[in-house]
């Protein structure tokens, strides 16, 4: 199975003409994310999204021209050339390799995946046959193109990385380690100017098909390693899904960082702040060790460079032994026979013991080069569910981390707050008590977070809907409680900082 990259040129006109020719048949199809769900159902789209394509070979069995593609595209099964005639500008395709013919037989040269965008945008994400989800392993296996040069498609982490980054206005964003070009698609849309990035050639290539594809116009694509292509310019925005595997030795580019431990993920955080333009934010998926004798927190604290506020979630951890399957079947390694493949999983066991490593934690990193002498680190865990699209949720983050850096408890207790959009209060106690155990409030949406409270905090986060200053409202809490609105004011900035830090209270002016 050959796995050559289609030969369209964006800097082609004609070439161009012939792209927009099948987008448009794609679409007439209805070859769509929204198409596929309703063609293929919820079971086997899902189970296509795990590699597993029997239901979805059940379900095209027909000759519509959406089935013929998802055979074509996405079972990479060869379709007859009738069918594919009347899907297809086959000759268009022929032209600029998106197919190859054998006989009366046309096959992709290419994995194609409908995605949708986050407006309801019909999009598509190239990658190599076999490639589009989960690893190396594939659909129908990888054909002849080195392993280690592979391109992947959309998958969870890229999807994740997508739906926290910040999506304000931008004149000048980065995509780090661009791959098939997802974050460059999503950036394109409210950027100016995309630069994409990445170490592997083929990768820049299967960019310019995604983006030219996709109707989303041209990136300025650079071949090389982190920030080593763009020299010292800066931007506003810089995104990265990078290689962040630790793992022995640098067998697979597309998830291997040839550095030791986590060091690829350190050395790009640590550069991104001379690459970010004032207010800009970095934001990347990552792994990083859990050293014996080290808390993990302070191991990520150490990476965050100077004027930069952080925002850095835990969302998983493994211990070695899970972490190193994972990546060995990632890599079909479990297929390489019982011997060879207990060598592969005893080195990378080597390699953590050398390095104490216990555990590999996995999350998201963002930082916003804020300037501050007194920066904001905040450094959690946090894996329980979440609201995706999370970027806005990001930049109100920041924001209050600004207002409490801003603000002293004079100026806390002078100020209004609101009470955030749906969070909900649960009192938590046995059956038939007059008065609860505790009080939690909890968010419905962003992080979803939930945090204990006393009856005060409950009280005091009840009635906050910008009106009266806080003072006011502890003084008038005080004095149903039968307390020293003194005393109450003295102990009560603490935990108003906490709601507000966690997003439960929203500082507001004075006129609401």
């Amino acid at each position: 199975m050959s796995t050559h990259l289609p030969t369209a040129d964006v800097q082609d006109p004609e070439s161009n003409t012939r792209t927009a020719r099948l987008r448009e048949a794609l679409l007439a199809a209805d070859f769509t994310a929204d198409g596929l769900l309703d063609l293929l159902g919820a079971p086997a789209y899902a189970a296509l999204a795990r590699s597993e394509t029997v239901p979805a070979v059940r379900a095209t069995r027909g000759d519509s021209p959406l089935e013929t593609l998802v055979r074509l595209f996405l079972l990479q099964r060869p379709v007859d050339l009738r069918q594919a005639q009347a899907a297809l500008p086959v000759a268009d395709c022929l032209a600029d390799g998106w197919l190859v013919r054998d006989g009366d037989e046309l096959r992709a040269s290419v994995d194609v995946r409908p995605y949708g965008g986050p407006e309801g945008q019909d999009w598509w994400i190239v990658s190599d046959l076999g490639c589009a989800v989960g690893g190396a392993g594939g659909i129908r296996g990888v054909g002849e193109t080195d392993r280690s040069q592979l391109v992947l498609g959309v998958g969870g982490a890229s999807t994740t990385l997508a739906g926290i980054t910040v999506r304000r206005p931008a004149a000048k964003a980065l995509d780090l380690g661009t791959g098939s070009g997802i974050q460059a698609l999503h950036a394109a849309q409210h950027a100016t100017r995309v630069t994409g990035t990445d170490l592997n050639p083929r990768a820049l290539r299967t960019a310019a098909l995604t983006l030219a594809l996709s109707g989303a116009g041209t990136a300025d694509l650079r071949e090389g390693s982190l920030f080593e292509p763009v020299g010292d310019e800066t931007y506003d925005l810089i995104v990265s899904n990078p290689p962040f595997v630790i793992s022995p030795g640098a067998r697979l580019t597309y998830r291997d960082g040839g550095m030791g431990g986590d060091d690829l993920c350190r050395t790009l955080v640590q550069q991104s702040a001379a690459h970010l333009n004032d207010g800009g934010y970095c934001q990347l998926l990552a792994n990083w060790q859990h050293v014996a004798g080290e808390e993990w927190q302070d191991r990520l604290r150490s990476w965050v460079p100077r004027g930069c506020d952080a925002w850095i979630v835990q969302r998983e951890v493994q211990d070695v032994t899970q972490y190193a399957e994972l990546w060995l079947r990632d890599a079909g390694d479990h297929r390489a026979g019982d011997e060879a493949y207990a060598a592969r999983y005893g080195a990378w066991l080597d390699e953590f013991e050398a390095r104490k490593t216990k555990a590999i934690g996995f999350g998201w990193i963002t930082l916003r080069k804020s300037g501050s002498d007194s920066p904001s680190i905040t450094v959690e865990e946090w894996p329980h569910p979440v609201e995706q699209p999370l970027g806005e949720s990001v930049v109100r983050h920041f924001d209050r981390q600004d207002y409490l850096r801003a603000t002293d408890d004079a100026a806390l207790l002078a100020g209004h707050f609101r009470l955030a959009d749906e969070v909900v209060q649960e009192q938590v106690g046995l059956p038939g008590a007059e008065d609860p155990e505790h009080v939690v409030l909890r968010q419905n949406r962003g992080m979803r977070r939930a945090t204990k409270v006393d009856t005060v905090g409950a009280g005091f986060a009840g009635v906050c809907d910008g009106s009266l200053p806080a003072g006011r409202i502890l003084d008038a809490i005080a004095q149903l409680v039968g307390e020293d609105p003194v005393l109450l004011r003295d102990r009560t900035p603490a935990s108003i900082r906490m709601l507000v830090e966690q997003g439960f209270l929203e500082p507001v002016a004075a006129d609401g």
